[in-house]
């Protein structure tokens, strides 16, 4: 349970610069969907109340000790897995996608809490380890990421699929995985890569990849939204356009600005001056968390901490380059800042377990 005395040790810089981004955030959306006549203006409403529920459960994951949490990994596990085969069989279908389940009022995707369950399994598979993990480590701790990574990818969302891959590359290594282990896992990753192409991928997953390479082949369709979100990101200048005067994402020239290319209307209306304001939150933020990974006093607290931290750095790093037009699109959304309720809940409830191993760092 939480104790006072625990206050005082509560990292608040990161606390702040989390708060600071979702605001950032909030503004945004608040801009991008400002027309009343399209109907979509109350969007920023829905995310004050997500980023509420969301403070809610960092407050939740913070409280309790974080051993609590790596000792039932095993059933938050289960039941993850659970509900995602439930969403799988009977979840909503929206824009030909399975990724819903309706909880009353709101509308959840329990993808995006897959990656707080695999990194506390993970934690703890691994912390109860002793020792660099073997062949047979890894095989275990593989089946136990790939796992909801097939359920997720069935949806199909292999955006959010793929952000479980860093979680296990990263509390492998840092749990001691040689790195010509991993020179042998990338090295099978890319024998299987034509494999993949032909039989794995949808033909609308291959037509975002080879529009990257040319998106002119076709700018009407695949390769629309990586021109768009080059003139978006290049018309900002210096300093922008400024708060609510952007063109492209007001006029819907680049679609589901406020959701997944967030970033893109920051650089158009805030110009290079924002994007480097952002860039410098999520740094610091990233920073935070390393150092919280680095502080921990069990091995348990460190992998837990790098976990999280490895799958919110990956989309981070994949949507800005996104919206720059430096990567294939792909529906990964912007933590902390792009509209969604589920993305913000779990992500705000990683961070809650990031604060509490840093804050518990003195305790017995």
């Amino acid at each position: 349970m939480f104790e006072r005395r625990l206050y005082y040790h509560i990292d608040w810089a990161l606390l702040g610069a989390i708060l600071v981004l979702t605001g950032l955030g909030v503004v945004m959306i608040y801009s991008t969907t400002a027309d009343p006549t399209r109907g979509n203006s109350h969007l920023y409403v829905t995310q004050l109340y997500a980023i509420a529920i969301g403070l809610v459960a960092l407050v939740f994951t913070l409280t309790l000790d974080y051993r609590t949490f790596t000792d039932k990994s095993h059933l938050i596990y289960l039941a993850l897995l659970g509900v995602l085969l439930y969403v799988m069989l009977f979840g909503d279908v929206r824009m030909g996608a399975r990724r819903w389940m309706s909880a009353g009022p709101f509308n959840l995707q329990p993808s995006e809490f897959a990656k707080i369950g695999v990194a506390l399994v993970l934690a703890k598979f691994f912390g109860e380890n002793r020792g660099a993990p073997g062949w047979t480590d890894l095989v275990i701790g593989g089946a136990l990421t790939s796992l909801p990574i097939i359920l997720i990818a069935k949806e199909p969302d292999l955006g959010t699929a793929v952000t479980l891959v860093p979680v296990f590359l990263a509390v492998a290594f840092l749990a001691g995985m040689q790195l010509r282990i991993l020179g042998v896992l990338s090295l099978c990753l890319l024998l299987t890569a034509p494999i993949a192409w032909k039989f794995a991928l949808k033909d609308y997953q291959k037509s975002r990849i080879s529009s990257f390479l040319d998106p002119s082949q076709d700018a009407r369709g695949a390769g629309y939204q990586q021109i768009q979100a080059r003139i978006t990101v290049g018309s900002g200048g210096l300093t922008g356009k400024g708060f609510t005067q952007g063109t492209q994402g007001q006029l819907r020239f680049l679609p589901v600005a406020h959701n997944d290319f967030i970033f893109s209307v920051l650089a158009e209306e805030q110009g290079f001056a924002g994007v480097l304001v952002a860039l410098g939150l999520y740094l610091f933020v990233i920073l935070r968390a390393l150092e919280a990974a680095r502080l921990a006093k069990d091995r348990l607290g460190s992998y837990l901490v790098l976990g999280v931290l490895a799958s919110f750095t990956f989309q981070v790093v994949y949507n800005i380059t996104m919206s720059a037009g430096l990567a294939p699109v792909k529906g990964l959304t912007l933590p902390l800042m792009s509209y969604g309720g589920s993305s913000m809940v779990a992500t705000l409830a990683g961070f809650g377990l990031v604060l509490n191993v840093r804050m518990r760092r003195f305790t017995n």
